[in-house]
């Protein structure tokens, strides 16, 4: 599964881990993410986000 940067602020999103804190459990990919969810660190959307080189 690929990781995705926040452009914003640099958090990577990492499928392996999901987003606990988020209620996003590990092993969930970020196309699985609901829409309504937000970057953790700056609480921007999905659309701000990139696939990870």
């Amino acid at each position: 599964m690929e990781k995705y940067v926040c452009q914003p602020c640099g958090y990577v999103y990492d499928p392996e881990n999901g987003d606990p804190d988020g209620g996003i459990a590990p092993g969930t990919a970020f196309e699985d993410l609901p829409d309504d969810w937000l970057c953790p660190i700056c609480g921007m959307g999905k659309e701000v986000f990139a696939k990870e080189d």
